[in-house]
């Protein structure tokens, strides 16, 4: 998927110096290119070689969507086929990317003794350093799995960003900035997984 957001950027770029304003996001940028370019090259704006070199560009933008939903329907088949994975999906911010990366990488959930063990060997637990019976708490540890942590905190943010916040989350908001509470919920999201 980021070699295809790379691509649209690539392409809104280009025409963005050749004067042609493209909107933000795939799915409206492909729906406003054609008339786009139509218009930019009957006002002059783009030579034909320009054109030619846009669609070459939309035909790979195409090809590279195509391997992404056929990577998207495997990964459909299989959390429907393994019972664990469909656990796992079943809890918010945990897509079918999520869950085969959590149950490939880690087979038995029974190693970890609770679920703040397993944020914490996720890297979602505070650092603590201490001295005197006095401790401190600190940004993350971002220890473990990148991948995986990575994929629960883009669960939270999308949770944070798209549905309605409980009371937690709102108090949590007003105290903190936004990316320390989408990391407090990335930790919250691992430990049912567990």
């Amino acid at each position: 998927m980021k070699v295809r957001i790379m691509q649209t950027n690539c392409l809104r770029g280009l025409l963005y110096e050749f004067g042609v304003v493209l909107p933000e996001g795939h799915k409206k940028l492909l729906s406003s290119v054609v008339a786009a370019l139509t218009k930019a090259q009957q006002l002059g704006q783009l030579d034909e070689v320009v054109v030619v070199s846009v669609q070459e560009q939309l035909k790979r933008i195409a090809a590279l969507q195509e391997d992404i939903d056929t990577l998207d329907r495997r990964l459909a088949a299989m959390v429907r086929h393994n019972q664990q994975m469909a656990t796992v999906i079943a809890i918010p911010g945990v897509g079918p990317l999520s869950a085969t990366a959590l149950v490939a990488t880690v087979s038995d959930f029974a190693t970890f003794k609770s679920g703040r063990q397993f944020a914490a060997w996720l890297g979602l637990t505070p650092r603590q350093i201490g001295t005197g019976g006095r401790t401190q708490q600190l940004g993350i540890s971002k220890r473990g799995d990148t991948y995986l942590r990575h994929l629960l905190i883009s669960g939270a943010r999308s949770i944070i960003g798209r549905s309605a916040h409980s009371g937690w989350m709102d108090r949590l908001l007003q105290r903190r900035h936004f990316n320390v509470v989408v990391v407090a919920l990335a930790n919250k999201i691992a430990r049912p997984v567990w």
